[in-house]
């Protein structure tokens, strides 16, 4: 019961929970790379994933994990809201050693809910929920690369995009250090480099990303071309 009585223990979850949706957006951008490269790869790779039970089970298990995720980072806010009181409206100017991205943590998560969202219209939607119930979408539900293509033809998606992602990158590199800090792998040493370590992982995670919709916007991907 600690983990939800306690602040630590709250932490911890935002965490453990963190980590988790980390992994699977490394796998996510490792998969979107490979539509960089070959449609026909990808598509594999997107029938394989398809309405399969274990790919149902799976999304279920990784919407848990975001739920859980959002839901922590929303009570952890209300609750530092409501320790600090009035007090926080008499601080006018802000600490130096305060990262931007630590003082706005509530709104760069509400810009990744609402783009997650999108990206769950854009492709979720189209592919695995339309092949489980028989929707009748634009194109065959197992061909994610024809959607990629669809998505990012379009320059407003483009930009949406675009400033999610910068988004998930400060969100990212500040909860990177920030999980490890609740583990108390924090020490004078370690601290640093667990910072540097999470900048660079999470902008070359974020990269992978923006490269696919770069490259598709522009029309240059090598997978177009073949």
């Amino acid at each position: 019961m600690w983990l939800i009585n306690s602040s630590i223990g709250r932490k911890v979850v935002m965490a453990l929970t963190g980590i988790a949706l980390v992994l699977f957006l490394t796998f996510h951008m490792s998969m979107n790379v490979a539509a960089l490269f070959s449609g026909e790869a990808y598509n594999m790779i997107c029938e394989f994933l398809g309405a399969n039970w274990y790919a149902v089970v799976a999304t279920m298990g990784l919407a848990a994990l975001a739920v859980i995720h959002i839901v922590y980072a929303f009570w952890l806010t209300m609750q530092n809201r409501a320790a600090r009181g009035t007090s926080r409206y008499e601080v006018v100017a802000k600490p130096a050693k305060v990262e931007w991205a630590s003082q706005n943590m509530l709104v760069l998560g509400i810009i990744v809910l609402l783009g997650l969202l999108l990206h769950f219209w854009n492709f979720w939607y189209n592919m695995m929920f339309a092949e489980l119930v028989g929707l009748d979408v634009p194109n065959d539900p197992a061909d994610g690369f024809a959607y990629i293509k669809d998505t990012f033809a379009n320059p407003v998606y483009v930009v949406l995009y675009i400033v999610w992602l910068v988004a998930l990158w400060f969100h990212l590199t500040h909860g990177f250090w920030s999980a490890m800090q609740t583990f108390g792998w924090n020490g004078k040493v370690w601290f640093n480099r667990w910072k540097t370590i999470g900048t660079v992982y999470s902008t070359l995670l974020i990269l992978g990303f923006l490269v696919v919709v770069i490259a598709f916007a522009l029309g240059c991907a090598p997978s177009l071309c073949c």
